[in-house]
């Protein structure tokens, strides 16, 4: 993650533990079945870019070993830093504005990640540089404009509120810079970079108690942008945490295409 005063998910902000606790439940099958696929095993080197949480290198860790290193890094490591011990290593660094933390990595791997960062290009650029011949970079992110509805079953005014709400989510994610159509560019972007053998799918769920847990986490986190932005009041805020927390509505998350290649 790069850092910006702009920048509008603090992980610091107390809601920001449930918001990776949500992405863990909701993406990591799908990141670990692409890990999986890729045959991470003891002595692998990683680089995990924007590192947020501690589900993902644990995992890492687990698989790599004590042979092995998870080099963990984020603007703000606070949500990780409690597991700061080998086979990870964890390291305040910003991706897109600094030179990549080391080389030789077998995989680097980056989730919901570069979709923030204004300078994407350069991201890129010092992940794929960071890899060994024959690496593999794993990128995972949102594509907003892709499905841009909270919910996709806009039956009620519940389900009016909520999509209004999310709508002045992305307006304050699009205003600090995230590119809300990046998750479908990933594909040509890899292999625009040199990256061979690339493939790419998605993951869209459409219900279940982590996408609520998720976006009532969200939602109070942003919650005084989106008034102060004269997106939401107060009390339309309160009315959708209480249908949320109802558990009635059908809410989806943003499509994660996740996309990888092999460094040649």
């Amino acid at each position: 993650m790069t850092r910006s005063d702009g920048y509008l998910l603090d992980n610091r902000q107390s809601e920001a533990g449930q918001r990776f606790d949500a992405f863990a439940t909701l993406f990591d099958p799908t990141t670990f079945r692409h890990m999986e696929g890729f045959g991470v095993g003891p002595g692998w080197r990683v680089w995990e870019v924007g590192v947020g949480g501690t589900s993902v290198v644990s995992w890492l860790a687990k698989r790599v070993g004590p042979t092995g290193k998870v080099l963990a890094t984020d603007i703000d490591i606070s949500q990780v830093a409690s597991v700061a011990r080998p086979p990870i290593e964890v390291r305040v660094h910003d991706v897109g504005a600094e030179e990549p933390p080391g080389e030789g990595f077998d995989l680097v791997h980056a989730r919901l990640v570069l979709v923030h960062v204004p300078d994407r290009e350069r991201a890129l650029r010092s992940m794929i540089k960071s890899l060994r011949a024959g690496g593999r970079l794993l990128v995972e992110d949102a594509d907003p404009a892709l499905q841009p509805l909270l919910c996709p079953d806009e039956h009620g005014p519940e389900q009016h509120l909520a999509n209004r709400l999310r709508h002045g989510f992305r307006k304050l994610l699009a205003d600090r810079g995230a590119d809300l159509s990046y998750g479908r560019k990933l594909p040509r972007l890899l292999r625009e970079a040199g990256l061979r053998r690339v493939e790419a799918d998605a993951y869209f769920p459409v219900t279940s108690p982590a996408c609520a847990a998720l976006e009532s986490a969200t939602v109070r986190q942003i919650r005084d942008q989106l008034v102060t932005a004269g997106l939401a009041t107060d009390e339309d805020i309160d009315r959708h945490l209480a249908n949320v927390a109802s558990g009635t509505m059908d809410l989806a998350t943003a499509p994660m295409i996740s996309a990888w290649g092999r460094k040649g």
